[in-house]
């Protein structure tokens, strides 16, 4: 269930309105009153703030009509004092107007524009038209928008990764559903009930759990294998953690902090969104249904991060947005401007599957500024895994008490491990957690030698794609997250993370020769 729907908040603007005051830059200076006629009972004008006669009825009769008489003879009297051409202001609206309206084509979104609207890719993550409009979501809240964005149409700011928002065609049949994101399909629909019946039988049952859209046979096919090539990597990982904290419990609550209320969290997207300077171009919803910390999927060619709001805490959750923004969302920016965009693209370059270097590039940023920048959870995912695959769900359960002790964080790692089978009695895995720590190793495999700032700007592509793709490369318009933009400090946080989790340097160059 996403959490705040129906509940979009923008900064508000206020803009005056054209007569509502007097404009502080005025001189105060007002026009003297001309002598009043006896027995007319003549009114009073009031003086707008940009120095003219207020628009009143009488007033603007009275600038129609040339004053034909008056007491004193006939004197005519001075008219009202007014400033320089040069110094007058057009009030916002007015100005709005002035430059806009001349042609509306220009300031319509794509979904309003007539039949020429644009129509962006299949699941791009952005358009990089000119438009640069985003309809609001109306089940999220909104850290989207920065100041100032309201007056006059809530207009986007312009940016070339702005999705743009497909509008169908008048008479043209609505497209099929799409399948939901692979980690929202395998959550079970009796997750809670067949929890509370494992708890209850004091963890010896074997959870039975329902989908509401099974996965392909192949997609749990290409999943089903677990990998023990990292294994003493991983275990080196945890004891390294459990001798310096004594338990994951320990670790979790100095490292992690406290878990944060909404309030924290819509805040802390919001700053780090101005730190990248992506503000309204991604959708963020908090959830309590992810099984993993967050997921980056599209949605209505929108760009949307979900965060899971158990695990958005005080010192990890800048480390979550480096992985799902800074990396993925703009390493995703960064791939549409190149020829290898498309599916196609990539055959056509011949290409390497962009996994595992994207999620362990993201795993390594999630950790990267970290004090003590520890992949334990990246270890105790791949350790899961490699396990499930030749154990029952609660004998699984049993066997990593040996890292963990509190049975909810237990049941989440077991039940990652175990996702997409209905009977966890049998042995088998989902083995792509295992991604993140195979990804994770061979960078920092290879370090020294790769050029992460290219890597980040040629897209979604592995690090061994890059002295091939380099020539290739549409450099213009990529973006490069903040904390990469140092090279050399960057090479030093992978370096401290290589010596605080214990790797061994040569030891990795042996297993990846």
């Amino acid at each position: 269930m996403v959490l705040d729907s129906g509940e979009v908040l923008m900064d508000q603007v206020e803009v005056e309105r054209v007569g509502g005051s007097r404009d502080p830059l005025d001189p105060d200076v007002r026009a003297p009153r001309p002598p009043a006629e006896r027995g007319d009972g003549a009114k009073k004008e009031k003086v707008s703030h940009n120095g003219l006669p207020a628009p009143t009825h009488s007033g603007q009769a009275a600038q129609r009509r040339p004053t034909s008489s008056s007491s004193g003879g006939g004197a005519t009297p001075r008219p009202p004092l007014r400033r320089p051409l040069s110094l007058e202001l057009t009030p916002q609206r007015l100005r709005w107007s002035r430059e806009q309206m001349a042609d509306r084509r220009v300031v319509q979104p794509p979904w309003r524009s007539g039949s020429a609207a644009p129509s962006p890719p299949a699941r791009s993550l952005t358009s990089l038209g000119a438009g640069g409009w985003m309809r609001r979501s109306e089940s999220s809240r909104s850290v989207n928008y920065s100041p100032g964005l309201q007056a006059g149409g809530a207009r986007m700011r312009p940016a070339t990764s702005l999705p743009h928002i497909a509008r169908r065609e008048v008479g043209r049949a609505p497209p099929p559903p799409s399948r939901p994101c692979l980690l929202v399909a395998l959550r079970p629909l009796n997750l809670e009930e067949e929890k509370q019946t494992f708890f209850q039988c004091d963890y010896q049952y074997e959870p039975q759990f329902e989908y509401s859209q099974p996965e392909p046979r192949s997609v749990l096919e290409k999943y089903q294998e677990g990998s023990g090539l990292f294994l003493p990597q991983a275990v080196g990982i945890m004891e390294c953690v459990l001798k310096k904290f004594g338990c994951y419990e320990n670790f979790e609550e100095v490292t992690g902090g406290s878990v944060l209320p909404k309030s924290q969290v819509w805040a802390a997207v919001r700053k780090y969104l101005q730190k990248e300077g992506c503000v309204g171009e991604v959708v963020v919803r908090l959830s309590d249904e992810l099984l993993s910390q967050a997921v980056m999927v599209v949605e209505s060619c929108r760009p949307t991060l979900t965060i899971n709001l158990a695990g958005a805490r005080q010192h990890w959750l800048e480390g979550m947005l480096r992985h799902e923004i800074g990396t993925h969302y703009l390493r995703g920016v960064n791939n549409n401007l190149q020829p290898w965009a498309t599916a196609e693209g990539r055959k056509r370059f011949g290409l390497k599957p962009a996994n595992p270097t994207e999620e362990g590039l993201a795993s390594l940023h999630s950790v990267l500024l970290r004090k003590q920048p520890y992949l334990w959870r990246a270890a105790l995912l791949y350790y899961t895994v490699y396990h499930a695959t030749s154990m029952s769900f609660s004998r699984l359960f049993s066997h990593i008490a040996r890292f963990v002790q509190d049975p909810d964080v237990r049941w989440e790692y077991c039940l990652r491990a175990k996702r997409g089978q209905t009977d966890t009695s049998q042995p088998g895995c989902f083995s792509k957690d295992q991604v993140y720590l195979d990804g994770i190793l061979r960078i920092l495999r290879h370090r020294k030698n790769i050029d992460f700032k290219m890597l980040t700007s040629l897209g979604k592509v592995s690090f061994e794609d890059v002295d091939m793709l380099r020539p290739l490369a549409v450099l213009p318009r990529t973006r490069i997250p903040h904390f990469m933009r140092d090279q050399g400090r960057y090479l030093q946080h992978l370096d401290h993370i290589v010596t605080a989790n214990d790797l061994d340097d040569s030891a990795l160059q042996h297993l990846l020769p």
